[in-house]
């Protein structure tokens, strides 16, 4: 049987908007105060996109970066692939649209929905993808413009997400290096407790729907928090055995960057020591798709991954949703 070939990260690039959007700065807008934030959730601020800004304005810089970073050009690539819940439009793809903007006239392109999980669901559908031929390398980025869809009265929701894309190019790297295993999983029972109803064939906009919030985030946050904390372990052992590993063996541990709680909650069931973790959930807070690609790029920027460490990535999301994988830098 033919070996598949060893695909992993080529290339990285992160983009976050310029504006910046305070606990402090929330004070003023609903009932809440920072220490109140700061103690349950682990945010101090986040980054929010410009009025003319859309979702792929923000893929187009990380994108750019990326490509540099792998001394590529945009006709080099093969496939795009974006990861988010706040496209431009229903359609066309904001994989399309980011196609267009960069010139790539020879790449594939489409949209992942996976919530804060489509980061690596999208990195498993890439790999898979060019381990078996049909492309030699891919775009993926998470990006997500949530401010967009969080409703500033709802004091519960409004100070947990921000704006911001992550993008990395995977192609083929030497053997011993790259991606190892994936795990993905959904359980659409718990869909209600993350959603956002309007908009779609089932709730189509209408006075009704914006009247009723219908277009703005919902979210059971103590439910998702005992999903988020069950998951984040059984994903974690689940892509460790696939790659033969230990927890022992984990360098780097990048995890979805929602709250402060769950991650410390992961890294306590894993036994992990704070260096061996990444957190940016203080400068950022919850960008979603963009969320995983953020802390890894910016671990990658810092020199926080040299080569040969294994990375452990794993997130949670709406749907609901998860995705880990185990990645040989």
């Amino acid at each position: 049987m033919k070996s598949l070939r060893p695909v992993g990260i080529i290339g990285t690039g992160k983009y976050v908007p310029e504006r910046i959007l305070t606990n402090s700065d929330l004070e003023k807008i609903v009932e809440t105060n920072d220490e109140w934030i700061v103690s349950r959730t682990g945010i101090r601020e986040r980054h929010i996109a410009a009025p003319e800004q859309a979702t792929s304005d923000l893929a187009y810089e990380a994108a750019l970066r990326a490509l540099a970073s792998a001394g590529m050009k945009p006709e080099d690539l093969d496939l795009i692939i974006v990861a988010t819940i706040t496209p431009d439009t229903t359609f066309p793809s904001t994989a399309c649209i980011l196609q267009d903007k960069l010139g790539a006239k020879g790449a594939a392109a489409f949209d992942l929905s996976a919530a804060c999980s489509g980061f690596v669901y999208s990195l498993a559908t890439a790999v898979g993808f060019i381990q078996n031929g049909m492309y030699n390398n891919a775009l993926i980025i998470g990006a997500d413009a949530l401010s967009r869809i969080t409703d500033y009265t709802d004091r519960n929701t409004c100070v947990l997400f921000g704006d911001g894309a992550g993008a990395v190019i995977v192609g083929e790297v030497p053997e011993g290096r790259g991606f190892q295993s994936f795990d993905l999983g959904a359980e659409g029972a718990g869909g209600p407790l993350l959603k956002l109803e309007g908009g779609g064939s089932r709730l189509p906009a209408s006075v009704e729907t914006v009247e009723g919030k219908k277009h703005f985030i919902y979210m059971n946050g103590r439910e998702v928090f005992k999903f988020a904390v069950r998951v984040m372990g059984t994903a974690t052992e689940k892509v460790l055995n696939k790659a033969g590993l230990t927890k022992e063996d984990i360098d780097l541990f990048v995890p979805h960057q929602a709250n402060i709680r769950i991650i410390q909650s992961a890294m306590q069931r894993l036994e992990l020591p704070p260096e061996k973790c990444v957190i940016n959930v203080d400068k950022y807070a919850n960008t979603s798709a963009a969320s995983i690609p953020l802390a890894l790029v910016e671990a990658a920027e810092e020199g926080r991954i040299k080569e040969g460490d294994t990375v452990l990535l794993v997130g949670f999301g709406g749907g609901l949703t998860w995705g880990a994988s185990i990645l040989i830098w």
